[in-house]
């Protein structure tokens, strides 16, 4: 690949990791948001839970002393008494229930007891005319306004209820200094804005009376009249976009999550950051995407690469292969032509043993013809003296016994010339009887000079083989036995037959001498004999001939001589 190739890919592959982690960015924002916000929307309902149950708390308070004998005597009466037992059971009440102040007003608009009747800043004697939770609950029966105190000069939330008959206003005032600080511990930033989006209550105490959004002249009045401060403070936060804020005097994002507003208008928010939430995940998501793709990218070039490189092994390989096959192809055929040679020379060797044998029993063949070619001689002169008399009838009887002599000496010279003949290689179903007669008709003579035991054969015992082959296998061991035997006195050769279901087992022992242990171990070797005029080539030839029916010659312990066994291959 060229170096300019090479920069092209590096670029594209740079230019995915990017774009992967990009697109991963995103989605892992997305999710992350939505796992924040779900988290926060948890969050936001606890602390709206929190919230409500503390206001719900304090409301009831103005409503149970509404109807209390000691307020309603205190209002119909100017009784110091009276007014003294009103200001501690209000200042008990307060103690009790944690309220920041509760005090009773009369329908003239001031104040004339007070929980806080002890205090050098006492309600006590105040006008609270200007309040608009006193004029509503006067109209209305109840009231409630959060404003800034004008003696405490601390904001809290306004409970009023009319009392003693309309004759005086029942007010508690709530402070959410608990709140606020609960708040403070818990992640995020927690407030509470009116229906105009101005902060009532906040985790941040400078976010108080903050506007969260632009008002218009009158309502941002009507607003600081109503909250009793002076002026509303610019929004403490951005808005770059919806869901989002970015608090005043930071960079840090947060997402906002929003409550419903109340039956009051009031609407409770909460801003959580996602510094430490969201962007570590997306850096961790972008990261390992782009190190996913690069890894990717590096396995798909390693692959690509590994593939040119097994396209050019095989290249190799196949031209080697091609070449390997083709010197294989020559030496197969130069071996093939060497095993046609060596199987011509084994057969020509199997042949030439043959026709050395056949030289060897020619004598024992002439001594058999011998006296049928005389007795034919006699029989011949006899008959032609008996039709010169005239007795037909013995003249005839010459010439059967003629023809039985003759058909006698051609049976002997039909099976000499099929033993010199050339086997045919087939095999098939012969009787190994009929085998075993024709090795001893060839060698009849020789078999005169020894004892032959031979058990009686079943006609019907069959073997697969090849006829002819099978009688030179058993000539070339009857006549190495014959001639170890030269010599021996009572000189014996044992044929014996062992069945099994499926071979036969032919053993041929002899009481010879035996065979020299170092010749018994090359025994089927070429060219091992023990005998000066000996090839040692017969046995070999059997052993081949044997192993190409299937079956096995080999030379078995014997205690006296040698003994060798014929397996063969029983045939159906």
């Amino acid at each position: 690949m060229s170096s300019l190739r090479r920069f092209w890919a590096l670029a594209a592959v740079l230019l995915l990791a990017l774009g992967a982690a990009a697109l991963a960015g995103a989605i892992a924002r997305q999710v992350m948001l939505a796992r924040v916000e779900t988290q926060g929307r948890q969050d936001l309902r606890l602390r709206q839970a929190l919230l409500a149950s503390e206001i719900a708390r304090f409301r009831l308070l103005p409503r149970a002393l509404a109807d209390d004998r000691d307020l309603v005597a205190a209002a119909q009466t100017p009784a110091p008494a009276a007014r003294a037992a009103l200001n501690r059971k209000l200042e008990a009440l307060a103690r009790e229930f944690g309220a920041a102040a509760i005090y009773v007003i009369d329908r003239g608009g001031f104040a004339f007891g007070a929980s806080n009747w002890r205090q050098a800043q006492s309600f006590i004697g105040r006008d609270y005319n200007f309040r608009p939770y006193f004029r509503q609950a006067l109209q209305s029966g109840q009231a409630q306004q959060f404003a800034l105190g004008t003696a405490s000069h601390k904001a809290g939330l306004y409970l009023a209820t009319r009392a003693a008959g309309g004759a005086a206003v029942v007010v508690v005032k709530l402070e959410f200094d608990g709140i606020e600080s609960a708040w403070r511990a818990a992640p995020g930033i927690t407030f509470v804005t009116d229906p105009q989006g101005v902060v009532l209550v906040a985790s941040r105490p400078d976010w108080r009376f903050a506007a969260t959004a632009p008002l218009a002249p009158p309502v941002r009045q009507a607003e600081q009249q109503s909250l009793g401060v002076p002026a509303l403070p610019p929004p403490p936060f951005a808005r770059p976009s919806a869901g989002l804020l970015v608090p005043v005097g930071t960079a840090t994002p947060h997402l906002l999550v929003q409550s419903a507003r109340d039956a009051a208008g009031w609407r409770l928010n909460l801003a959580l950051p996602l510094a430490g939430t969201v962007d570590p995940a997306v850096r961790v998501a972008q990261g390992t995407t782009a190190l996913i793709v690069l890894l990717l990218c590096a396995v798909a070039a390693a692959l690509v690469e590994r593939a040119r490189q097994r396209r050019r092994r095989t290249a190799q390989l196949e031209s080697a292969v091609a070449q390997a096959t083709a010197e294989l192809r020559s030496e197969i055929q130069e071996r093939t032509a060497a095993e046609a040679r060596a199987a011509t020379l084994r057969e020509g060797l199997r042949q030439a043993n043959r026709l050395a044998t056949l030289g060897q029993v020619t004598a024992s063949v002439a001594h058999e013809t011998a006296q049928p070619v005389a007795a034919i001689r006699n029989y011949a002169a006899s008959a032609a003296l008996l039709l010169d008399r005239g007795e037909s009838a013995e003249a005839r009887e010459n010439l059967a016994a003629i023809t039985r002599l003759a058909d006698r000496i051609g049976a002997i010279t039909q099976h000499l010339r099929g033993f010199a003949r050339k086997g045919s290689r087939g095999e098939s179903a012969i009787v190994l009887a009929e085998a075993l007669d024709g090795a001893r008709l060839i060698l009849k003579e020789q078999l005169s000079r020894v004892s032959l035991a031979l058990p009686p054969l079943d006609p019907a015992l069959r073997v697969r083989a090849e006829k002819t082959r099978l009688e030179q296998v058993l000539v070339i061991i009857l006549q190495n036995a014959i001639e170890a035997l030269a010599g021996v006195p009572d000189a014996a050769i044992t044929i014996a037959v062992a069945e099994t279901p499926t071979t036969l087992d032919l053993t041929i022992a002899d009481n010879g001498p035996g065979l020299d242990p170092e010749i018994a171990a090359r025994l089927f070797t070429p060219f091992a004999t023990s005998r000066p005029m000996g090839l040692g080539l017969g046995l070999v030839i059997a052993k081949d001939i044997v192993e190409e029916f299937s079956g096995s010659l080999v030379l078995v312990p014997s205690a006296q001589g040698a003994a060798f066994r014929v397996t063969l291959v029983r045939a159906a």
